[in-house]
């Protein structure tokens, strides 16, 4: 039987949906690489405006142009949308993508794009985690295996004490434990329809940086508009091809092709910045890839045990 994310940390049973999720797991792998290709498109232009102005303040900029186009969009629908079957996950998987989204764009105005999206590729194992602590699934010897082994990838790439330690490296590791948070979450209010989910987190998202705007502010120059915009509109896409991707396959199908997010990133970073990972980088990230996709394989094959005999 196909596994449901049923509890989550706040408690107890997700209600019974009216309308039972559709399961198929190559859409939603396909809207996940689709997410993927805009979010790092958006963290490409976010680096851009990183040098010029405070994170804060580029991450206020994502959420109210998010905010401002659904607003467009939906209208008179936004009193209906806005209501949500389990309030309290919503907000929480907002925070959790308003985290997320501040200390990536933190670090990748001190990092390169390669370096900071390989950090957050542990994400992939500590979902894995993250269903094991919060949603009651197993936690064996080998996904502990994988989850040491891939943060040893991660010592690779931050290498600590080596004199190349850059602190902006732990944003990005962070980043990987509030991303994976964030997707367990939209798992888990996947009976919410995509725009109820996008409003939540445009909200929130909207309100929370915009009271610590007044301390960050910098008027933006002309020329800079349009990656101001690109932020906001990029994201919102990105944002509505996850939600539908995590409605459509389980967390633990998708995860592995998170990782599809690292070659975005190289090649951006290589296009725009002229910036390669180095042989270091790109060792660290090989061992947290190898480390997922073990997790993941052994997660297939016990799935697979578990089916029942058509």
């Amino acid at each position: 039987m196909r596994r449901e994310t049923s509890q989550i940390i706040e408690g107890g049973p997700v209600a019974a949906p009216s309308v039972i999720p559709v399961n198929r797991p190559g859409l939603g792998i396909a809207l996940l690489i689709g997410a993927l290709g805009f979010f790092t498109l958006m963290d490409a232009a976010a680096k851009h405006l990183g040098t010029g102005y405070h994170p804060a303040q580029v991450v206020w900029a994502r959420f109210v142009v998010n905010a401002a186009l659904l607003a467009l969009i939906f209208r008179a629908r936004l009193p209906r949308l806005i209501r949500a079957r389990q309030p309290g996950l919503q907000l929480a998987r907002a925070l959790m993508q308003l985290a997320t989204v501040i200390l990536f764009f933190w670090a990748i105005r001190h990092i390169g794009l390669a370096e900071a999206a390989a950090l957050t590729d542990l994400n992939p194992v500590l979902i894995t985690l993250g269903a094991a602590l919060f949603l009651g699934e197993k936690l064996g010897p080998r996904r502990l295996i994988g989850i040491a082994v891939s943060f040893v990838g991660a010592m690779i790439i931050i290498r600590p004490g080596a004199g190349v330690f850059e602190p902006a490296a732990l944003l990005a590791l962070a980043a990987a434990f509030t991303y994976a948070g964030g997707a367990l979450l939209t798992r888990a209010v996947r009976f919410d329809s995509t725009a109820t989910s996008l409003i939540w987190s445009a909200l929130v998202g909207s309100i929370v940086t915009s009271l610590a705007l007044p301390f960050v502010w910098t008027p933006i120059e002309v020329q800079d508009l349009w990656a101001f915009v690109a932020c906001g509109a990029l994201g919102t896409v990105g944002q509505a091809l996850l939600i539908r991707a995590f409605s459509m396959a389980e967390a633990g199908t998708l995860a592995p092709f998170g990782y599809l997010g690292l070659i975005f990133s190289s090649i951006w970073g290589w296009l725009f910045f002229d910036q390669l990972p180095d042989r270091w980088t790109i060792s660290g990230a090989l061992v947290i890839v190898a480390a997922g996709l073990y997790v993941w394989a052994r997660e297939h094959r016990a799935a697979a045990k578990s089916e029942p005999i058509q």
